[in-house]
């Protein structure tokens, strides 16, 4: 979920969530990240489990992310 709506949906103005989360150290940046991150991982997840069954763009989207993860090391 984009800054703008997480703003919009706990109350706060955007403009304060966005300075936030792109302060190092602030604990709405680590609660933003670790969101972001959890997304991330449930998405690879359904990714694995198509590419298993054989989706082709679900297969070349596995293959992008191990590269994507190779190019972090």
């Amino acid at each position: 979920m984009p800054a703008t709506e997480i703003a919009i949906s706990l109350g706060v103005p955007e403009l304060e969530l966005k300075a936030d989360i792109n302060s190092v150290d602030h604990p709405a940046r680590l609660a933003y990240l670790k969101g972001k991150i959890s997304q991330k991982i449930e998405i690879r997840k359904q990714m694995a489990i198509l590419a298993r069954v054989g989706s082709p763009a679900a297969l070349e989207m596995s293959e992008k992310a191990l590269l994507d993860m190779e190019d972090d090391e």
